[in-house]
């Protein structure tokens, strides 16, 4: 087992995914919506590509893909993204032969659903992307509803996942929005909305009606007791619509990864603007901040295997056939030797957040779940990220044990309310891979903004651009003898690094 350990830890993960285009129309505002007659095209496998809104020529996405001089890649001008936000992104230093991070930005109309459709059927045969399109229109007037979409995919072991993320899941978000387009539509308010089928909660001028038989029946103590209603949030169904679609995305990857070569995996961070507010969903190690009046407001979190530990660890626990017999659950301070059998050692569990000591068993010998610290720590000395889509094929190398049953694709959901907020000109969001933070902190990128921004007036169409640009210039460092280095001289990221400033302002800021 050591030398299978050894081998994990030393070996690169890489390999190149095909992916495939989609084809977008552009609209009037910047935005784009994504085309119905998208499954024809979807027939041939995915090419490699680099965003569409960037409008690369052939000479252009040839210089993107240089490794040597990675030069900055922006919108070009007069190219308006969703709210005027900004773009920008610059490719590894040669970690990977294609730059693995993906990104969109789209508005996209939610029809309401039939009483005769039905819901995606992932385990059929049934074109998936079909079914998810068939619902995007481009036609404003056939639903009142609908929302903007942000996303940044950061791939890992080939582009090919991130790439399918990027072009369907603003699909997905939008059919499970489908099934609550009344609900949201009807006021601003949320009213009591009954989970079950066999209660229903009146409101409005029905409200006073006679109750029918059937009502007074319902109403006695049993059914009471055993029909209970809850209060449900149009913000929770929301976050629900969405935490669901990542898990439909997920098994979208799982059931045409072969199809399409979408190989490897990709963490994902996707920001929806909905009726005032903003959703951002977060599953990997990507980050996005709200700096508003100079102060940072973080909007999500990075799942690693050291912020996870007690999830892996209970997993572990419940199933303990997923560790292959060659892993532990428990964590010790460091490798446990032989010679230091039935001695006490400082361990912790899935249930612990402090330490304590136990007797050190032949178990124990064992390799960890978790191995590692940092930017360092790996699930079973393999991956460094808990949360993203894809990486059904994925295993422990040399072995049969199968990571992806500790790799979540559930994103944690928060949301900022843009409507009971005042902004000046120069509040925004950022949104970054790991390539911008594991060089760049919160501090340093609020500077950025503040100091780009007092550059460039509030009327300068590329302002928030600008602002992208630099934060991706200064992550990336310059390149000198010693590699890519930062102004104080500590190393620069040499990770693929997109990121996007998107103005607080709201709808109106591209008007």
């Amino acid at each position: 087992m050591i030398s299978k350990v050894k081998a994990a830890l030393a070996n690169i993960m890489g390999g190149s995914g095909a992916s495939s285009s989609q084809h977008s129309t552009p609209v009037a505002n910047g935005s784009v919506v994504p085309s119905r007659h998208l499954p024809e095209r979807l027939a041939v496998k995915f090419p490699f590509e680099r965003p569409s809104f960037l409008e690369l020529t052939p000479e252009e996405l040839q210089l993107a893909a240089d490794h040597i001089h990675r030069p900055v890649i922006t919108p070009p001008e007069g190219r308006r993204l969703l709210w005027n936000a900004g773009y920008a992104e610059v490719i590894n230093a040669g970690k990977s032969q294609n730059n693995e991070d993906q990104a969109c930005c789209e508005v996209v109309y939610v029809e309401r659903r039939d009483d005769d459709s039905r819901r995606n059927s992932f385990s059929s045969t049934e074109d998936q992307e079909e079914v998810c399109n068939t619902h995007a229109t481009q036609n404003k007037e056939v639903s009142e509803l609908f929302f903007h979409h942000w996303g940044l995919f950061d791939g890992h072991a080939g582009p090919g996942a991130a790439i399918m993320a990027s072009k369907l899941l603003h699909l997905q978000i939008c059919d499970q929005l489908r099934d609550i387009v009344d609900i949201l539509q009807k006021s601003s308010v949320p009213p009591p909305i009954c989970l079950s089928n066999e209660v229903k909660t009146q409101s409005g001028p029905q409200a006073e009606e006679s109750p029918t038989d059937e009502d007074r029946v319902l109403t006695n103590e049993a059914a009471c007791r055993f029909h209970q209603e809850k209060q449900v949030s149009h913000e929770s169904l929301v976050i629900g619509a969405i935490e669901n679609a990542f898990k439909q995305m997920d098994q979208q990857i799982e059931h045409k990864r072969s199809t399409y070569h979408a190989l490897g995996g990709c963490c994902a961070m996707a920001v929806v603007y909905l009726l005032g507010k903003l959703y951002v969903a977060n599953a990997g190690d990507s980050r996005a901040i709200i700096i508003r009046n100079g102060k940072v407001i973080p909007m999500s979190r990075e799942f690693t295997p050291e912020s996870e530990r007690q999830r892996l660890q209970f997993l572990a626990f419940l199933q303990p056939e997923l560790l292959g017999n060659e892993f532990t659950h428990l964590e010790f301070p460091r490798r446990i030797q032989y010679k230091e059998l039935g001695r006490r050692m400082l361990f912790r569990d899935h249930s612990m957040t402090g330490w304590a000591y136990k007797l050190i068993e032949e178990d124990d010998l064992k390799f960890p779940l978790i191995y590692g610290e940092g930017k360092k720590a790996r699930v079973m000395a393999t991956i460094g990220v808990t949360r993203g889509l894809g990486d059904h094929d994925l295993k422990v190398y040399n072995s049969n044990i199968h990571i992806k049953p500790f790799l979540s694709c559930l994103p944690e959901v928060r949301v900022y309310d843009l409507a009971k907020q005042d902004h000046c000109p120069d509040d925004v969001m950022v949104l970054g891979t790991d390539g911008l933070w594991d060089v760049t902190n919160d501090k340093e990128v609020a500077d950025v903004v503040a100091n780009v921004l007092s550059e460039y007036g509030p009327d300068h169409p590329r302002r928030f651009t600008m602002v992208a640009h630099e934060l991706v210039l200064r992550s990336r460092g310059i390149l000198k003898e010693r590699g890519w280095r930062l102004a104080n001289e500590k190393l620069g990221s040499g990770d693929d690094i997109s990121v996007f400033v998107i103005p607080l302002g709201g709808p109106g800021t591209y008007t």
